[in-house]
């Protein structure tokens, strides 16, 4: 009697786990599906309500940075208010994204697809992360596609709105839904309409006259390439814009990758740079040449491009970080090369 009540108790745990592992499979499945759901809505969605425009600090003219209280409220880290806030905040953007990732990552597993299948959404996420230069969002885009060379090429030389390639910058940076068998057309109008919604239409007639979107993208370019995470961001465009105040060249390092890849054969889009590379003959290089550099150098996001518009007025001129990640600025070069030596 015994041996047959722990037989049959046995018998009666068993399920339960089974009950538990169906659980977390449900679990884990609906989540990406769900951010796939997510991903096609906002991308179908309709704009109802005209989006803040971007608030502008800087007068390039004038050569002066003018800080304002209520746009340092509007872009604090903890501003909940502000409809961009999730641009420029610290923890929350980066657990979500981190979230995000590992939900992409997910859905792009054979098993998962089979399953989306089923389900009626035969298709890939894909991302276009922040600082991408645009052979990556062409390659991103063309492995789930399934793009040749030439499809490739044509998503890179080919613009909706003129006869002249895409440029660096416009390629905004968030995670997309595409669908099997999308040509490169058709996804430049879906990057086209995301940059157009988030960027475009908040970049107003006054602001285009203080400091045109051309040139703003062209410094969130920068910044985006040399901050680690979104804490610094406005005080490194305030550094960028004191030097280009002095008629000093920037001197920086992405400009120097982004150079340096350009004329490599492999596919390392931001390599490690060494002293010999300042001399790397290039309009990208900003060792060489003073001012910026001819177009953007990769993605930024609304963070760093509303950064590029709203400098820290610094009396900084020079700045790095340390092994930690740590920023530290300097006013003189001598200052910055003793910190450089304290540091390294």
């Amino acid at each position: 009697m015994k041996e047959s009540f722990e037989v049959k108790n046995e018998k009666r745990t068993f399920p339960k786990y089974i009950f538990l592992i169906l659980l977390f499979l449900i679990l884990v499945s609906s989540l990406p599906l769900a951010l796939i759901f997510t991903v096609q809505h906002e991308q179908v969605k309709i704009q109802e309500n005209k989006p803040d425009q971007f608030p502008v600090t800087v007068d390039p003219r004038r050569k002066i940075i003018t800080e304002k209280t209520e746009v340092n409220a509007y872009l604090e880290d903890n501003a909940t208010t502000s409809p961009l806030s999730a641009s420029v905040s610290g923890a929350f953007s980066s657990i979500w994204n981190a979230f995000k990732s590992a939900l992409v990552a997910i859905a792009e597993t054979p098993w998962y697809h089979s399953m989306a299948s089923v389900a009626g959404l035969d298709g890939h996420l894909v991302t276009i992360t922040p600082g991408m230069r645009r052979e990556q969002v062409a390659n991103a885009f063309a492995k789930p596609l399934d793009w040749d060379k030439a499809e490739k090429k044509d998503f890179l030389t080919q613009d909706l709105n003129s006869n002249t390639s895409p440029s660096e910058g416009s390629f905004f940076p968030d995670t997309y839904f595409v669908s099997e068998g999308m040509t490169p057309d058709d996804v430049q109008k879906l990057i086209n309409k995301n940059f157009k919604d988030n960027v475009v239409i908040r970049y107003g007639t006054s602001t285009e006259q203080v400091v045109p979107m051309e040139q703003a993208l062209n410094i969130a370019s920068i910044i985006q390439r040399e901050t680690i995470g979104n804490k610094d961001m406005r005080l490194i465009s305030g550094i960028i814009w004191n030097r280009l105040f002095e008629d000093m060249k920037l001197q920086v390092d992405a400009t120097l990758q982004y150079a340096k890849a350009s004329k490599s054969l492999n596919e390392d889009w931001w390599p490690r740079v060494v002293p010999a590379d300042k001399y790397i003959k290039s309009p990208y290089n900003t060792y060489l040449h003073k001012g910026l550099p001819p177009t953007p150098i990769a993605s930024p996001t609304v963070g760093a491009i509303l950064a590029a518009l709203n400098p820290i007025e610094t009396p900084c001129l020079y700045y790095f970080n340390d092994k930690k990640g740590e920023f530290h600025c300097n006013k003189t070069y001598k200052e910055h090369v003793n910190q450089l030596r304290k540091y390294y």
